[in-house]
């Protein structure tokens, strides 16, 4: 099938952004991912950038910008929001610990949904947290299927290398004990998108010494069917029904 709209200006832009939705690129990166000139590529990221659809972390490479979560916002499609609720209650209800769930967004990972444990000690992150990608079982599970050239500068000043991200890829999910803040542990899955891009990672977390030195074979599992059902509620309608 043909994707192309016709509009050379406009299909270049989407080739852009589609790159993008790997995550942080470089311009040579862009280039490569795109089949673009260089010229072309970096003149369409910059006028992309201006209007807030591209931005840049702090190695300078280009991201998606802030402009696409405003739109969603606006237009009340962020799925991923709207289906969060009820699937993070119930990872928090099986396992007696917060249920979080976070999306990348350049250097940093965005907590965009919790299910806080009702009682008891336990780790609190809120609505709207940023926190770094070299952490926590979330980051490795949004790392692990990233692109290799991008992961040799985003393990530079990481607390985990390359075997534990090859780990995760191997077992299917994360699992960090002080990594990212001193007596807190985690377990971490990833969530796909229709085309099977990682896109956000569901996580539990609570104090150490409540889920042990190795967290993922208590809650693995359950955080695991948790990511299965996020994934799934991010499917086409049509899909789903040529499925059932």
């Amino acid at each position: 099938m043909d994707k192309s709209s016709g509009v050379g200006v406009l299909d270049k832009a989407v080739l852009v952004l589609a790159a993008l939705e790997a995550g942080p690129a470089s311009l040579a990166q862009l280039v490569t991912a795109t089949g673009l000139a260089r010229p072309t590529a970096h003149r369409l990221a910059v006028a992309l950038e201006h209007h807030r659809l591209v931005g840049r972390d702090l190695q300078g490479r280009f991201v998606l910008g802030d402009r696409h979560a405003e739109l969603a916002a606006a237009a009340g499609e962020d799925r991923l929001v709207a289906v969060a609720g009820p699937l993070l209650t119930a990872l928090r209800d099986s396992t007696g610990e917060s249920a979080q769930l976070y999306r990348r967004h350049g250097d940093h990972r965005i907590c965009i949904a919790v299910a806080e444990r009702l009682h008891g000690l336990r780790d609190t992150v809120p609505v709207g947290t940023s926190m770094t990608m070299g952490a926590g079982s979330a980051a490795q599970v949004l790392l692990a299927w990233d692109d290799p050239e991008r992961l040799s500068v985003e393990l530079h000043q990481a607390k985990f290398d390359a075997s534990a991200l090859a780990g995760v890829r191997r077992r299917g999910w994360a699992h960090s004990v002080g990594e990212r803040e001193p007596g807190v542990a985690s377990v971490s899955a990833p969530v796909r998108g229709p085309s099977g891009r990682v896109v956000a990672a569901v996580s539990v977390s609570g104090p150490a010494e409540r889920l042990g030195r190795h967290p993922g074979r208590r809650h693995a599992e359950a955080v695991l069917a948790a990511a299965t059902s996020f994934s799934a509620a991010l499917q086409p309608a049509d899909s789903l029904a040529t499925t059932s």
